[in-house]
């Protein structure tokens, strides 16, 4: 759930380290750094890596033990919704109501994995060829230590969706967050050790690039999850191939939104608004491009341009505030430069388009062809993109003409369409006349360079296991 250009979610930053300053919150709005975190130093986190290592091989606890864990992680997560979501805000602006609903999404995640550890970590019966003597089993284990490598965009819940599921099966974490996010990454992790979890199961690092290159290197740490831009996951994978580590990427997406019929035109553009302006335009699998059928196309455009016009940038802590800045000045540079540049090569702003500070006025472009950048590129940011298309096939067509592969919106009232076209797109997700569907049961996760690998649902505690199989004779 993220931006794919370096100046969004990329793991680096522009602070200097030297300085103690490469993880800091710094206000959104104005640049203000309000507060600044010493970078981890070369000792403390051999220390780190040397006692989550301990704490895996030392681990006896059951299924059970740790489920019980999670509960309690859980019900902390509701106890400190509040002063979480608040953090959230301060750290990349999130309008307070998605901040909230972020944490207890948490909290449902923990909950899942708790309810689920007998399911998920069974035995699983093999059944052996005819006339074969004995039997046979896969016997699921953890692997040790896991790193996790967490973007800014959504502070507690990509930590839940990774920490969940491993600190169920046993492993220990380790877990480096986005930069602007230090708070968040100190608060959750003292939510674990409050809830229980043994020194090393799950620890937090503020560790530079270079610093986290030798982290994946080290033999130790059997797996790394990252969550950012193409060019860090592409550098992640490239340090964890060279090691034989495994790997799980989420490197963003630019959904399509395919409009083909609907009985309610009126629900489709509330539902298209939502999932565009969601986290102020910054979410990975947020439809970012709208595919409208010819006979729609006209009457949609104009109450999706109405409704997203209607909506303001306003400050992120009033409650009901839908839209507020980028997370970032550096972000907001980033955006308006493809702004301009998607209009010089021939786009047609319909609204929006205007910079408030840091925050942008919804906008909706038109007339984005294969030759302009923006026809490819991911906008993380309220830039929706509205194509008229002949029919289901040109799409389709359009919808997989894309780098990315990470989910997926369709709306039809045909059955057999629905089914048929979700069969050919090509994206790890479909959800079909929905928005704002994702839920802790549901794996989450992507195809082409939007990455690999799932996390959330029951594949989500399938990737970091050692499946052990054991035959008897």
């Amino acid at each position: 759930m993220t931006d794919t250009t370096s100046t969004a979610t990329d793991t680096t930053s522009t602070a200097s380290t030297a300085a103690g300053t490469r993880y800091a919150v710094t206000d959104p709005a104005s640049g203000e750094v309000l507060r600044t975190f010493p970078t981890i130093t070369d000792d403390e986190l051999r220390a780190a890596i040397d006692t989550a290592d301990r704490a895996h091989t030392a681990d006896r606890s059951t299924a059970a033990d740790r489920a019980a864990l999670l509960r309690r992680v859980a019900e902390l997560y509701r106890e400190r919704r509040d002063d979480l979501a608040a953090t959230i805000v301060r750290e990349m602006a999130k309008p307070i109501d998605q901040a909230v609903g972020e944490v207890d999404f948490c909290a449902d995640i923990y909950d899942y994995y708790a309810d689920h550890a007998s399911e998920f970590l069974a035995d699983q019966p093999i059944t052996l060829a005819a006339g074969s003597e004995g039997s046979a089993f896969i016997r699921k284990s953890s692997i040790g230590v896991v790193l996790g490598i967490m973007p800014w965009n959504f502070p507690a819940y990509q930590i839940a969706r990774f920490a969940g599921p491993n600190l169920l099966i046993g492993n220990s974490v380790l877990l480096k967050h986005a930069p602007q996010c230090p708070e968040s990454a100190l608060a959750i992790e003292q939510v674990f050790h409050d809830a229980g979890f043994p020194e090393g199961a799950y620890t937090n690092v503020f560790a530079s690039n270079d610093q986290i290159a030798d982290v994946i290197a080290d033999p130790r740490v059997q797996g790394v999850s990252l969550t950012g831009s193409a060019r860090a996951g592409a550098a992640v994978a490239e340090i964890a191939g060279r090691n034989l580590t495994k790997v799980v990427l989420e490197l963003g997406g630019s959904d399509p939104f395919i409009l083909l019929s609907t009985d309610d035109l009126d629900a489709v553009v509330e539902s298209a608004v939502a999932t565009r302006l969601e986290g102020n335009g910054q979410v990975c699998n947020a439809a970012k491009r709208f595919l409208v059928a010819d006979h729609l196309y006209d009457d949609f455009l104009t109450r999706f341009t109405a409704a997203m016009s209607a909506v303001e940038p306003t400050d992120p802590t009033t409650p009901g505030a839908e839209l507020g800045p980028l997370s970032s000045p550096a972000a907001a540079d980033r955006l308006e430069e493809q702004l301009a540049s998607a209009r010089s090569q021939g786009a047609t702003v319909v609204t929006g388009g205007e910079r408030q500070g840091n925050a942008f006025t919804p906008t909706v472009l038109t007339g984005v062809t294969p030759d302009n950048d923006a026809y490819r590129e991911e906008f993380f940011g309220p830039v929706a993109a509205v194509y008229r298309v002949e029919d289901e096939d040109a799409a389709v067509t359009i919808a997989n003409d894309t780098p990315y592969g990470l989910g997926s919106y369709l709306f039809t009232t045909d059955a057999d369409q629905a089914l048929r076209v979700a069969d050919r797109i090509e994206a790890g997700m479909v959800y079909v006349n929905i928005v704002g569907a994702d839920s802790p049961e549901l794996p989450f996760g992507g195809v082409k360079a939007s990455g690999f690998g799932r996390e959330l649902g029951p594949l989500g505690a399938d990737e970091f296991v050692n499946k052990k199989l054991i035959r008897i004779g």
